[in-house]
């Protein structure tokens, strides 16, 4: 079973001197305070089993008591308030799309993160003086993940800045609505207002800024990793002395990129249809808001960019002064009569080496300083605009969409 508890990591570290004895030890998913309390509510198993009842439950309690509380005061569809339950776009993105992507993301990272940090291990990056401070680094990041206050540092920010002061001050639209009427500035909750304000927006909240702590926890297990002096090898085909996986590792948060799209893109569509906005207006929130995710969950990486530097001046050193002594040693056999007389020129494996050296000092030369490439970013944040793209429509009707895409083609 993988431990889940600070107390068992580090009893373990201590019992055999090393708390990565198994390859899935290390999770940014399996510990904390909500994690233990869906495994006691069996919404959750030790792997994260039960995904889709842990969907349900998660979306039900946050988003069915709005609906019937809508109904019961007679705002579900009711023309009499500029914005119905039923017609809140940015609600319905948050709580039916955002919330379950936020909670398949548990999966997707645990499924794809498991094994990440035994590469470091399997290929030999840590050199063994360093291993008992590479499992330092992997137990102080559980022990943070398993942190009962951080978890409740993350309730208060939601409950005293996101709930109290931001969405009653900022973020609600300034026109009635289902969930209340504004009035000198601030909302004034209808009942089931109050059951979004202190239930659903907290819960939607909560679970994207653990996300968020997470991420943390990854950049600071990183960067203590880059203290490290890493054994990097120049000539490995990823082009990153080795560290090549942790670039596909980065595709495992995509639907926590793909969930913050989805809200970004449902409040911009509540003021595009119920406050005359028009999407060119959000142009600054939506490239801000691409930025800074790409950079979130690329930016860590770039913490090995001196040692990779480092390594590929070394490299190319190292295989320009063996790539003279081979070049001067042919030269002589070959050029300047140095072969034997009887030796065939045909069939000889010299040209065949000296063109290999020559592809291994151009792998050398080629060794990018982040580990991962243009591709990887540019899919990140093609995954983050996703929600937003179709609020292009407001802009351009389908119809003249399709035309102009046939006048294109034909």
């Amino acid at each position: 079973m993988i431990p889940d508890v600070a107390a068992s990591s580090g009893s373990r570290a201590n019992a055999v001197g090393s708390p990565l004895m198994e390859p899935g030890d290390f999770s940014l998913v399996l510990g904390g305070p909500l994690y233990q309390f869906l495994r006691r509510a069996h919404l959750t198993g030790d792997s994260l089993q039960l995904l889709h009842r842990r969907m349900v439950v998660l979306t039900v309690v946050a988003w069915a008591p709005l609906l019937v509380l809508s109904v019961a005061e007679g705002h579900a569809w009711d023309g009499n308030i500029a914005v119905p339950f039923l017609y809140d776009v940015e609600l319905h993105v948050r709580l039916l799309l955002a919330l379950p992507l936020l909670v398949v993301a548990e999966t997707v990272v645990h499924k794809r993160m498991r094994l990440v940090v035994r590469q470091f291990l399997d290929r030999g990056l840590i050199p063994d003086a360093a291993r008992a401070t590479f499992d330092e680094a992997v137990a102080s990041a559980m022990r943070l993940r398993n942190s009962i206050a951080a978890e409740v540092l993350l309730i208060s920010l939601v409950y005293v800045v996101g709930v109290g002061l931001l969405w009653r001050t900022q973020v609600a639209l300034d026109v009635s609505s289902w969930y209340g009427t504004s009035a000198d500035g601030r909302l004034r909750p209808s009942v089931a207002g109050w059951w979004m304000g202190f239930v659903s927006l907290p819960l939607f909240q909560f679970l994207l800024l653990r996300w968020y702590f997470r991420l943390f926890i990854w950049a600071r297990f990183l960067w203590r990793v880059s203290r490290i002096d890493l054994a990097f090898m120049p000539m490995h085909p990823d082009r990153c002395g080795g560290l090549g996986f942790l670039a596909s590792v980065s595709y495992a948060f995509s639907p926590v990129l793909l969930a913050q799209g989805a809200v970004l893109a449902g409040m911009i569509a509540n003021r595009i249809f119920f406050a005359g906005a028009k999407l060119p207006e959000f142009k600054v929130e939506i490239i801000g808001l691409v930025a800074v995710m790409v950079f979130a969950v690329l930016g860590p990486l770039l913490v090995f960019g001196p040692q990779l530097e480092a390594a590929k001046r070394q490299g190319l050193r190292e295989h320009g002064t063996l790539a003279q002594r081979y070049a001067r040693e042919f030269d002589h056999k070959w050029l300047r009569g140095g072969a034997a007389p009887d030796e065939p020129l045909i069939g000889s494996a010299d040209i065949q080496s000296l063109a290999d050296l020559g592809n291994s000092f151009e792998i050398v030369k080629g060794m990018r300083w982040a580990p991962f490439t243009l591709q990887t970013v540019l899919q990140l944040a093609v995954t983050t605009l996703v929600p937003v793209l179709p609020l292009a429509l407001t802009m351009i009707s389908l119809e003249e969409l399709l035309v102009r895409l046939l006048q294109t083609v034909f």
